[in-house]
């Protein structure tokens, strides 16, 4: 599906502004603060998760607004759906299709979104933390239920955590319930991404040497079966630490350069950013098989420091995917090989055709 229409208020720099688009590409273009990627950060918001940047949602709220914000967005098929908050309940997400209330992890049935931003350049060389949100947005995209039992499980992990932190004899009934729970919901998350990783990976295997890198991948880390006896049997450690030390949210995405036999992090910055568009590109084509609609693809200023024979191939490449891409960037020179897109403007939280 594509996005037809989207409508801001509040949100960010924007007090209120409304972006219609078609299918296809769609260009958005204006110096740097003028908003560009708040309306990126927007739209990631029309998934389950903290959007692009990882943000609360008080953050998101206009600073000078009355305290809530809004993101709507009619799709094609005249879906309406739409996310925020309220002045009186501003860390409290409220989320809404086709004007019914609804769970932010059954946004997932409507769209799967993928980004990619400059701050992701970063990925192969920082914490794991942000490589497993990267593998899970790409598992969420394949699998919907991926963001029901990731939320089951940190709720049952923190609420361990409260348990073991608290005064000495806590209820060992009640700890071995959440260790059922995380064991339960963390073994779901596991499959899923073993799932995931299995596929893409053979995809990247059987393509052709071009202009992105292929990208092998490897889950590394925790690869337990019983969670439920590791976690019981580590209480006395797990108290002593503040946190579990077992579990899927131990697991890392191992990736490797495979032309050159290299890991990620050993690769130059131009690398590892050819890496993340070969793995993105090879997702989106996978989404489109398995669940019948490619997504819908968020590239924050990804052609700024492509030389012009890569730019060319990533939007041909782009275009073969069949989804809807917004792009982001200060010049229209830089899309000037796009051909036909939905070309806008983007001036101090405004935005009008280019």
């Amino acid at each position: 599906m594509s996005v037809t229409r989207l409508i801001l208020t509040d949100f960010r720099s924007y007090d209120a502004a409304t972006i219609d688009a078609a299918p296809g590409f769609v260009v958005l273009t204006g110096e740097n603060g003028a908003g560009k990627t708040n309306a990126l950060e927007a739209l990631s918001l029309l998934s389950p998760g903290r959007g692009l940047r990882g943000a609360t949602l008080f953050e998101m709220a206009r600073s000078d607004g009355p305290g809530g914000f809004a993101v709507a967005a009619r799709l094609a098929g005249d879906v309406e759906i739409g996310t925020g908050t309220t002045a009186t309940a501003p860390e409290r997400r409220q989320v809404r299709i086709n004007g019914a209330g609804a769970s932010a992890t059954s946004l997932s049935e409507w769209l799967s979104v993928l980004w990619l931003t400059p701050a992701m350049d970063r990925l192969f060389t920082e914490g794991a933390s942000g490589r497993r949100r990267f593998l899970d947005r790409l598992v969420l995209a394949l699998e919907p239920g991926h963001g029901h039992h990731s939320a089951r499980y940190e709720a049952a992990m923190r609420a361990r955590n409260k348990l073991l932190a608290g005064p000495e004899g806590a209820d060992p009934m009640w700890l071995s319930a959440l260790e059922v729970g995380m064991s339960e919901h963390g073994e779901a998350i596991a499959i899923a991404r073993e799932r995931t990783v299995a596929a893409l990976a053979g995809r990247l295997a059987d393509q052709p040497e071009g202009p992105f890198a292929r990208a092998g991948l490897a889950l590394e880390g925790w690869r337990g079966i019983d969670l439920a006896g590791e976690l019981r049997m580590s209480r006395g450690r797990d108290t002593a630490a503040g946190r579990a030390l077992a579990g899927p949210h131990r697991t890392d995405l191992a990736v490797t350069h495979l032309g050159k036999r290299q890991p990620a992090d050993r690769c130059s910055t131009g690398e590892q950013k050819a890496l993340l568009l070969g793995i993105t590109l090879a997702h989106a084509d996978l989404v489109a098989e398995r669940v019948g609609r490619p997504p819908l693809l968020l590239l924050d200023e990804v052609a700024a420091h492509l030389d012009p024979i890569r730019r060319a191939a990533l939007f041909e490449r782009l275009a073969a995917t069949g989804g809807q891409v917004w792009m982001t960037g200060t010049e229209q020179a830089l899309f000037e090989g796009i051909g036909a897109a939905t070309r806008l403007t983007v001036r101090a939280g405004r935005v009008t055709d280019a």
